[in-house]
């Protein structure tokens, strides 16, 4: 499961002391732990499309923040920031590109919007951008 690549990765950094490092994996396992507790709740097991969600969001969120360290020039942060993106980016499955994404939805017999969603949202989670998706749908 992509937990126990990133406790490996957490695992790692602790030996070569890099607090950047650390830091990320401790915010993104204790996302993951949050979201196995709450999964438990409701009687369901955590799957790795849900770590990959929790990725993507935290790489969001980094996003943000890289940005927000842009406009008050503080470029050590914002660079700390990227490697923490890439850090986390990695254990991401690879993105559907375009090309992947048209032959996909050429090849379902319900073209509607709502059905080639549906179908990107069932079988495709974490490996698409759905507006990317959505996008191309409509054109």
């Amino acid at each position: 499961m992509i937990i126990d690549e990133i406790k490996k990765g957490n695992v790692q950094a602790m030996k070569e002391h890099d607090a950047v490092a650390r830091a990320i994996y401790g915010v993104v396992m204790n996302k993951v732990l949050l979201n196995s507790i709450e999964l438990k709740k409701d009687g369901k097991a955590q799957t790795d499309n849900d770590v990959i969600q929790i990725l993507q969001k935290t790489i969001k969120e980094l996003t943000e923040e890289k940005e927000n360290y842009l406009k008050v020039k503080n470029a050590a942060e914002a660079e700390n920031i990227e490697k923490q993106m890439q850090l986390i980016a990695k254990y991401l499955p690879k993105m559907l590109s375009e090309n992947e994404i048209k032959n996909i939805i050429n090849g379902l017999a319900d073209k509607s919007i709502p059905a080639v969603m549906k179908h990107f949202k069932e079988n495709y989670a974490g490996k698409v951008d759905m507006s990317l998706v959505n996008k191309i749908a409509r054109g």
